[in-house]
Parts: structure tokens; sequence; C-alpha cells
């Protein structure tokens, strides 16, 4: 039996195919977005139609695929499907809206209350001095804090820029002044027990959470029963969480830490744009 050593010419790379859960309203909007965006900078010419690198930037955002992988099946380097993405990504954050103007909206539309709630994504660990604050020490891993609110049916309506991941949600939620936004608009908010003590006005409150036991003082029924409703009410935000993290770039991030906040809001502008309750 004669062993050849050479590889054979011409020989085809396997290319698979992989479902992608997405509405054609949603590629729809992506690709008209970059498309004004080509028109605005008057590129002229790209590999692939805006229809086609929304596919795959969406297709990175939803699975995770590495770039080298993508780029190999539509014929382009590595670096053109990371530039791509890096523009798509940009494009999508700047529709993120502002605090404020979301809630001075949802409340001249007539609501009353919004959910508040945090959450940590995982990073990379990270070398250096920057090693350490992104660290939790609450879920023991490495990651980054970001707030979110969301309406009474779990819409997401505004996602705060990410804090290292030593930072906690009632810190974060004073470094974004959540307590003076929402008094100004006139509305309240519900959250968990991690936001007990946020707001410093006991006789006009805007921000609603449970009531902790003390080592002395052991919640009575009356008290148990309260945190029993107000966790009925907020559970709607894990609908929001939800429909954020079901992309799996999320499950670890392994871009850099600078680039978590554009990509948070850009995924929050894709679940908006997907689910609407």
């Amino acid at each position: 039996m004669t062993t050849t050593n050479t590889t054979a010419e011409d020989a085809p790379s396997p290319v698979y195919r992989c479902l992608l859960p997405l509405s054609t309203r949603t590629l729809t909007f992506v690709a008209d977005l970059l498309r004004g965006h080509l028109k605005v900078i008057g590129s002229r010419w790209r590999k692939l139609s805006p229809g086609q690198i929304a596919t795959i930037v969406v297709a990175f955002l939803r699975h995770d695929h590495r770039l080298a992988d993508l780029a190999g099946a539509n014929h382009v380097s590595a670096s053109t499907v990371r530039r791509w993405m890096l523009e798509v990504i940009d494009l999508l954050a700047t529709r993120a809206p502002r605090l404020d103007r979301v809630l001075k909206k949802l409340a001249k539309s007539g609501g009353e209350v919004v959910l508040l709630d945090g959450t940590l994504v995982r990073t990379r660990r990270r070398t250096g001095a920057d090693n350490r604050k992104n660290y939790s020490g609450k879920h023991k891993v490495h990651g980054v804090l970001v707030l979110a609110l969301t309406d009474r049916k779990g819409n997401l309506l505004w996602i705060s820029a990410a804090r290292p991941g030593r930072s906690s949600e009632i810190t974060t939620a004073r470094h974004n002044r959540l307590t003076e936004q929402l008094r100004r608009a006139g509305l309240g908010a519900i959250a968990d027990l991690g936001f007990v003590g946020l707001d410093d006005n006991p006789d006009d409150p805007v921000i609603i959470t449970g009531r902790k036991a003390a080592r002395n003082r052991p919640l009575t029924t009356a008290e148990k029963q309260a945190n029993q409703l107000i966790s009925a009410e907020r559970a709607p935000v894990e609908h929001g969480f939800a429909a954020l993290k079901n992309r799996r770039i999320l499950i670890k991030v392994r871009m850099r830490a600078t680039h978590a906040t554009t990509l948070l809001r850009a995924l929050m502008v894709l679940a908006t744009t997907e689910h609407t309750r």
C-alpha cells in the first residue's frame, strides 16, 4: 500500500448549515440600518450585500461562532468579519434609548412603575491590574455587572453601562442616579432585596423592595407575604433578561471588557425588535 503525505488539490472544505431562529423583520431592520450607514459614509462596494452581512453578524451574536469559521464559509477573511461585526454592533448600540427619555416616554403613555434588576455577564479572566476588579465575589467568576429596567410585561426599556464585576447592584444604581431619575419622571420601581437602602427618602419612596430578616429578628408572617407579592410583581423582569441572554455570545464574552457596554446595548435593541409583549 502506498502512503501519500501530500494533501489533495482543490479539496473542498466541509460547510454545514445551522438554523438561525430569526424573523424577517429583525433581519430587514439590521440590513436597512447597515445599508443607510454605507450610504452615509460613501462606501461604494462590499464583498457581500448588506443583507448577507447582517445575517453573518446576527448569526455570530446568536450562536457565538468563531470568526474564522464564518469567514471561511463566506470566502472572506476573519478580520473582515470582525470589522463587519464591530460596525453593526456600533450601529445597533447607538439606537439604545437613554434613561431619562425612556422614563419620560413611559410616564407620558400612562405608565406608573418599572421593574429593576441586575445581572452578571461572564467574561474571560483578564491579566494584570484589570484582573481583580472584574472578579465577582458573589458569583465567584469574572464578569461585568449591568442593570436593566423593564415594563410590567417584561419588555426591556433600558440597560446600564457595564460596570466591573466587583461592583454591587446598589452601587451601580447610585452611579446611574436611578432614584433621582425616577422621582423626576414621577415613576416608581419594584426591585429585589439587593436594592434595599437605595431609596434615601422613606417618607416618599420610589423604589419598593422587600424586607430582609436580621439575625435576631426573623420576618413576620405579614412581611413574608409582602415579600411574596413583590416577588410575583417583579417576576416579568426575568423574562426581559431571558430575551437578552438567549444569545450564546453572552455565555462568556470573549471580547474586550471595554466593548461589553456596546455589545449589551446592541443585543438589547435586537431583543426589543424581536420580542415585544
